[in-house]
């Protein structure tokens, strides 16, 4: 049971996090049946590719995304359930899994493939970073201490 209002907000901030987790795997999803930005981008780093192995690429891209997806969503719920409960472990751990759902987003923004350019179009790449700011909030929340009323009042 979350017994501080930094503890309720901070859930607040991780289910927010996990909306945020979802609507970025799902993305890559979108992209391919509306805009192929993904395609466009592999086939502007490896213009002689042929539609055969841009469908590869994607489908991998896809893959490896829907799994990093997956854990995230697994641990934000983990993560939440942890602070919701009261656990000692709680704030450590969210700290733990900021650091790490951060790294991870900062890979699929920044890491260059062969080509020289990142693997992940910058759209997709931001897109994978915003639950990172759900979980900034979580960990500052967390980690701060409740006001104490000034003794004069």
């Amino acid at each position: 049971m979350t017994k501080t209002p930094h503890e309720r907000r901070a859930v607040g901030a991780m289910y927010t996090g996990l909306g945020l987790a979802v609507l970025a795997t799902i993305a890559p999803y979108v992209d391919r049946a509306t805009t192929h930005l993904l395609a466009d981008h592999i086939r502007a780093g490896y213009p002689t590719y042929g539609q055969a192995r841009i469908d590869s690429a994607v489908t991998t891209y896809l893959v490896l995304l829907s799994v990093v997806g997956a854990l995230g969503v697994l641990g934000w719920l983990w993560t939440a359930w942890a602070v919701r409960t009261g656990r000692r472990w709680a704030r450590p751990a969210v700290t733990v899994m900021f650091v790490l759902g951060t790294g991870m987003g900062l890979t699929g923004l920044l890491t260059k493939d062969t080509s020289g350019t990142t693997g992940l179009p910058p759209v997709l790449g931001w897109t994978g970073m915003a639950p990172s700011l759900a979980g900034l909030l979580a960990v500052a929340l967390l980690w701060s201490r409740p006001r104490q009323p000034h003794p004069s009042r």
